[in-house]
């Protein structure tokens, strides 16, 4: 996606150019969203809320189950920096990009420890929340990937397709 979160591919911060020239004029739904908010457990379901809202308010074309796998990420990428980078991380940033065909999600605080998806462990009833979200992302077509900020933090990011595999 170009800056303005169009094109036919996810382009995180710091990715590769896009795959292809992206429509001449944008869609009523295409954009770049940005907000803040503490790293405090009631955060989690308002920004769940607010990705809902928008996706709604801007008439993103995605289905129902579409929907609910990305607030579901969205939620497990919150709780993750809220329970394990509010040390270094006071606040977080929650960002979605919607181009043509992609739909971003990206959660960036300031802790600069990259988690890892843990392999399943059917003893464990906690930790699998990464695990879960490239689940969720890989059935619908999806990319997941954590990069480096440039001020030492992390940003863990997901694209999804608008025409996903599995979702439609």
């Amino acid at each position: 996606m170009d800056d303005d979160g169009r094109g036919p591919g996810p382009r995180p911060q710091g990715g590769a150019e896009p795959l292809g020239p992206g429509p001449a004029h944008p869609l009523p739904y295409e954009g770049v969203w940005r907000f803040s908010a503490p790293a405090v457990e009631a955060s989690v379901p308002q920004a769940r809320h607010a990705v809902r809202d928008l996706l709604l308010r801007q008439g993103v074309p995605v289905s129902d189950e579409m929907a609910q796998g990305l607030l579901l990420i969205v939620s497990e990428l919150v709780t993750n920096a809220v329970k394990h980078a509010a040390v270094l991380s006071p606040t977080i940033a929650v960002e979605v990009a919607v181009g043509a065909e992609w739909l971003r999600v990206s959660v960036e605080d300031n802790h600069p420890y990259r988690p890892t998806a843990l392999e399943t462990d059917h003893g464990r009833t906690g930790g699998r929340g990464l695990l879960l979200v490239r689940e969720v992302t890989r059935e619908a077509g999806g990319l997941c990937e954590v990069d480096h900020t440039a001020s030492g933090g992390k940003v863990i990011w997901v694209a999804l397709p608008l025409k996903p595999a599995r979702f439609s």
